[in-house]
């Protein structure tokens, strides 16, 4: 029998700085929840938002996966491994932090807010060189459809584990479609990124997330229109 939890945006923790806006799903940083660890090897689900100009400064990480999906504006990535590149919305930024490595990401405008999803998934094996793939997301861009794009077959190369699938779409009030587990032990953790969903029966509005393990597959339906879902399939195991 499926098993679920929910997370209603409200919950998320809240800190705001002058230099960041973060609203957490799970413990980070000075945030620290014991019933809120992660999901399976999903370990960080962060809703960012930078200030023009703003951003974090050269820090360290190692055995992550890191990824940054921009939904407004675009950010300044550089890194010790030589990687340099603009992440704008539209795009997908997976940092495979791997041995270790230095990073940095600021808001690429001066100006203008950068909003963005900071996601972190536990590596499948430990100590193995960085890596730095910038993903293109408009080729998905169809509406009324979901979207894998990251895979471990992905012909793009966006991949972080080998039992990993993440997949996005923006959907109109109606639209329904079955989401099907690939792999037997997998969880899904489903975050609404704006508008209303009920998936399995339950409801879920902008910001809300649900996790479902035990299933072979969930239901989703779009309950209005320019609604945009993201569902991360992640093994319920976490490390490698």
């Amino acid at each position: 029998m499926a098993q679920y939890i929910f997370h209603q945006s409200a919950t998320r923790e809240h800190a705001h700085h002058d230099w960041l806006d973060s609203r957490k799903t799970f413990s980070f940083g000075d945030y620290y929840n014991p019933r809120r660890m992660g999901f399976g090897a999903l370990r960080v689900l962060n809703d960012d938002s930078l200030p023009g100009g703003k951003g974090f400064g050269l820090h360290p990480h190692d055995n992550m996966e890191i990824i940054s999906i921009p939904l407004k504006g675009s950010l300044k990535h550089e890194d010790s491994a030589g990687n340099k590149a603009v992440a704008a919305a539209g795009t997908i930024q997976v940092m495979h932090a791997g041995s270790g490595l230095f990073h940095s990401e600021y808001n690429n405008s001066t100006e203008e807010v950068a909003e963005f999803l900071q996601i972190w998934v536990y590596p499948e094996v430990l100590n193995t060189p960085p890596r730095y793939t910038l993903g293109d997301l408009t080729q998905h861009a169809t509406g009324n459809q979901l979207h894998t794009f990251i895979a471990p077959d992905d012909s793009n190369g966006i991949y972080v584990r080998k039992d990993v699938w993440f997949s996005m779409g923006n959907f109109d009030a109606g639209s329904s479609f079955t989401y099907p587990v690939h792999q037997p032990g997998n969880g899904v953790y489903a975050f609404a990124i704006a508008g209303r969903f009920t998936i399995d029966g339950k409801e879920l509005s902008a910001r809300d997330g649900l996790g479902i393990w035990d299933t072979s597959g969930i239901t989703v339906k779009a309950e209005n229109n320019n609604a945009r879902l993201l569902i991360m399939e992640v093994p319920m195991h976490i490390h490698p």
